[in-house]
């Protein structure tokens, strides 16, 4: 699998191969090229103020366990499975319970989600309609929460999801599929795009 980082194509298993051969520094490209999207996932799973941390500590046993990798698997499903269980690990023994603004300030934190040239009403908008989004997340089950995540906060298709969450594809479809049916009675004007998030 290749990954674009910044510029140029890291191919992930040419790196896999140059660390399990002896040079470690090459995890190097690994971690730069995901760090982006493992903050944004830790960020929209929960872990707040924390994200950083978890996904330090989620690189760490990534590379601890990569001679267990799978050969010609993608690495960025992989990574983003350990940042869940990381995440979910941090937010359980957490001592405060995370506020939904907290978490949607650490989102917003990890990615600007609205350039800074936008309208300002349409900027407005866009920022109410994300944080309606978010509120109705929070009522969903976590096995929902994790497949409307994965699948349109982060982008991923629906190989990768099922990857990242260690389900069947069929299972991805299914919980999907009736994620977005509760979120379709809890937000009417939800309408998820493929790839994306909500429709403006």
């Amino acid at each position: 699998m290749r990954t674009r980082e910044g510029g140029r194509i890291v191919d992930e298993a040419a790196v896999i191969a140059r660390v399990r051969a002896g040079e470690p520094e090459a995890y190097a490209e690994l971690v730069r090229a995901h760090t982006g999207i493992a903050l944004r996932a830790a960020a929209a799973l929960g872990a707040g103020a924390d994200a950083e941390d978890v996904v330090q500590q989620a690189f760490v046993k990534a590379y601890c366990a990569l001679g267990r990798f799978k050969d010609g698997a993608a690495f960025r499903p992989w990574l983003l499975s350990i940042v869940a269980n990381e995440t979910r690990n941090t937010v359980r023994t957490a001592a405060r319970q995370r506020t939904l603004a907290g978490r949607e300030a650490a989102f917003a934190e990890a990615e600007p989600l609205i350039p800074e040239t936008a309208d300002p009403a349409v900027a407005t908008l866009r920022t109410e309609r994300r944080a309606a989004l978010l509120a109705a997340l929070e009522q969903l089950s976590e096995e929902h929460r994790l497949v409307v995540t994965y699948r349109y906060l982060l982008e991923m298709d629906e190989s990768e999801t099922a990857q990242a969450l260690g389900w069947p594809r069929g299972t991805v479809k299914s919980r999907l599929n009736r994620a977005l049916r509760k979120l379709g009675r809890l937000l009417p004007e939800f309408e998820p795009r493929e790839g994306g998030e909500e429709r403006d």
